[in-house]
């Protein structure tokens, strides 16, 4: 019952979690966009019950037209006009600022992500740590790095990578990495977060099938590698009983 019990949990509880955020977000939008919404287009005033949803698909719409506004010579004028405005107002133009860069790295089709999940030894040797490369190691950094190297010391230039914390992966550590140094890994971002979230208990199928296949080879290998160790030590055995037989006939008799 135990087992049966968790089982269900499992499967219910990402579920039910997911459809109630899902449901207080569309019923927060309504609360929020249907007093503005005209008398005429609300359709709870014709319907006797509450349609959910109708605040998001306005929302949808008019994000969809103010973004179509912007596009054109007017809208931009009238946006740049904005920031400056706001770029004037001491407290208010650095939030405006920041939540600019995050929307727009976040959103945009233009900005950079994750492109792939590499393990690094980190804090010290021996011990690795599962990371997210950023971008190529340029600029004063990669300048300054370059100048303390030592004229052996060859990387082939840095990384940039991210080093997230269990179980919050949004903090973390951005080192700078030889490249000689990084192992690529085959699993994708998304397997890799799910890794770190998890502290390591969410693993990747494709670990275990490779594990799996890995240790197929290593078996093939062993058992091709045993009629040469059974010749080999038969061949010995054969040379040593011959070499003893030629020993008793050297000896002089008594």
């Amino acid at each position: 019952m135990r087992n049966y019990f968790l089982t269900g949990l499992v499967i219910a509880a990402p579920i039910g979690i997911t459809l109630y955020i899902t449901w207080a977000f569309i019923g927060w939008v309504d609360s929020t966009v249907k007093p503005y919404i005209p008398h005429i287009y609300n359709p709870d005033n014709y319907l006797p019950f509450s349609v959910p949803g109708v605040g998001l698909v306005f929302s949808f719409l008019i994000l969809t037209i103010l973004g179509f506004l912007t596009a054109n010579f007017v809208g931009r004028s009238l946006l740049t006009f904005g920031e400056v405005f706001v770029g004037r107002m001491p407290l208010v133009r650095n939030l405006y600022n920041a939540l600019k860069q995050i929307f727009e790295t976040a959103l945009s089709q233009k900005g950079k992500t994750f492109t792939k999940a590499v393990v690094i030894e980190y804090p010290r040797r021996g011990l690795w740590a599962l990371a997210f490369v950023a971008t190529e190691t340029t600029g004063e950094v990669a300048h300054r790095i370059e100048d303390k190297e030592k004229p052996g010391d060859a990387h082939k230039g840095y990384i940039s990578v991210f080093l997230p914390t269990t179980p919050n992966p949004t903090s973390g550590f951005l080192l700078f990495v030889p490249r000689r140094d990084i192992i690529m890994l085959d699993m994708s971002v998304e397997d890799a977060a799910k890794l770190v979230v998890s502290a390591g208990l969410v693993s990747p199928n494709f670990i275990a099938e490779h594990a799996t296949e890995e240790d197929q080879k290593k078996a093939k290998k062993l058992i091709s590698a045993e009629p040469e160790r059974e010749e080999k030590a038969a061949s010995s055995d054969a040379g040593t009983s011959d070499t003893k037989e030629k020993s008793k006939q050297a000896e002089p008799a008594e």
